[in-house]
């Protein structure tokens, strides 16, 4: 006995099928996958392990900070006065190897033009970036290499550049040596993340930053064009 499927039926299959797979793929995405980071370059000496506003750290790395204060890990609940931080500063400057760098905008213009030729070489896709007076942030899509890889590149060649343009001194490091990732799992994410770092050059006097290299964000992997 045969049986004759109608070309209307394999469409609706096909449909029903490709609907099932997406929402099985969108489910995994939402729960495990990482799929961005956003990247954080801290300037040398701007925000210690045991900041009073708490840190990405969970240890200490120089042992002649430690009578500033323990480190706590994440952003504090209770955050310290304006005061309360400045004193922390004063006497953690003190014991520094090298002056804090506050970025001006030629620097600023140097760093953005050491991001965008690292995205070029490695093809990194870049969805958002802010170049501010002493840090850094990026959007960034997964990729090959991972988060603190793609961290690394970016610091090494925005360093090397500021050297070669006589815009810091030769030895400076100008970034913290501590790689600061955090990993985003979901669109929604990717997006608050996104809008974060559009809106963080604002927040600290500056204008807003757009890019030719910053990739417009089209909803990846699940492509919901038309949004953002």
């Amino acid at each position: 006995m045969s049986f004759r499927v109608s070309r209307a039926h394999l469409t609706y299959a096909k449909t029903q099928a490709t609907a099932i797979a997406f929402c099985a793929v969108k489910r995994v995405i939402r729960v495990n996958t990482i799929i961005a980071h956003h990247l954080v370059h801290m300037g040398y000496g701007h925000w210690l392990s045991n900041d009073p506003r708490g840190s990405g750290s969970k240890e200490l790395r120089e042992e002649k900070f430690a009578d500033l204060g323990p480190v706590h890990f994440g952003r504090k609940k209770q955050q310290p006065s304006k005061q309360e931080l400045r004193e922390f500063y004063q006497q953690a400057e003190e014991r520094l190897d090298f002056q804090p760098l506050w970025f001006d905008q030629p620097m600023r213009i140097v760093i953005a033009d050491a991001f965008a030729r690292v995205a070029k070489e490695h093809g990194y896709t870049v969805w958002a970036c802010a170049v501010l007076r002493d840090h850094a942030h990026q959007a960034i899509r997964v990729h090959r290499d991972a988060g603190h890889l793609m961290w690394e590149h970016m610091v090494l060649a925005s360093r090397d550049l500021l050297r070669a343009e006589g815009l810091v001194p030769k030895d400076h490091p100008v970034w913290s040596n501590r790689p600061y990732v955090v990993f985003k799992t979901t669109v929604p994410a990717i997006r608050k993340c996104i809008g974060y770092v559009e809106d963080n050059p604002p927040k600290h006097g500056l204008p807003r930053q757009v890019y030719p290299w910053v990739t417009r964000y089209d909803g990846w992997p699940l492509r919901s064009r038309g949004k953002r």
